[in-house]
């Protein structure tokens, strides 16, 4: 009698029995699902059957991703840190920064983005782990372009290498958070983006 040696190396293996395989196509809905919640109930009123709902989902869908609201938010919050925006290279400092503000300034202006905003910038005055979302989700986004236009405009010669790189960064990132989370200023005024793009890179550029 003669058995097959190889055949154990061949048999494909199993999944475990009882593994729950994440579609991808249901944890990108959830997420959705938790951007709309929060524009429309905000953080405090926000559940996760209200989320599950609007996913078309089971509420069992969602906690086999996140175990309550709060590290959903976390994790969908955070996600924006990574997501970034593409960095300008134009070939001058005053129109990189330009067309940054363009692109800022429509997401922040977008209507569910207004909404989640400030609503979850309350939450972090109150909660630690939401603040260090927050700051990171609009911080290091807009620093890691802002840092971009800064080393390219070094290499081009437009301003100094030894600049105060923190102060350049406030500068470039501080005037449309202000008017987006504080003052919530419903329209910029005509030639705003411009004359802010102006006067930021001649204040670079005096560093």
């Amino acid at each position: 009698m003669t058995t097959n040696a190889e055949e154990p190396r061949t048999r494909p293996r199993r999944a475990p029995a009882g593994a729950a395989v994440l579609r991808e196509d249901v944890t990108e809905a959830i997420r959705a699902a938790v951007f709309e919640e929060l524009a429309a109930v905000g953080y405090a009123r926000m559940s996760i059957e209200g989320i599950a709902r609007r996913a078309g989902v089971g509420k069992t869908a969602v906690y086999r991703r996140w175990r309550s609201k709060l590290h959903l938010v976390l994790d969908v919050v955070s996600a924006l840190a990574v997501q970034g925006l593409p960095a300008p290279d134009t070939g001058l400092l005053e129109t990189d920064l330009r067309l940054l503000y363009e692109v800022t300034s429509r997401a922040l202006r977008h209507p569910v983005a207004s909404q989640i905003i400030p609503d979850l910038q309350a939450e972090a005055a109150r909660n630690p782990e939401i603040a260090e979302a927050m700051q990171k989700a609009l911080r290091d986004g807009q620093e890691s372009v802002a840092s971009s236009i800064l080393a390219a405009a070094v290499g081009r010669g437009e301003i100094r290498a030894e600049l105060d790189r923190d102060l350049a960064l406030d500068l470039i990132s501080g005037p449309l958070y202000w008017r987006a989370v504080v003052i919530r200023s419903p329209k910029l005024p005509k030639g705003y983006l411009g004359a802010l793009a102006r006067a930021t890179a001649q204040a670079i550029k005096a560093l």
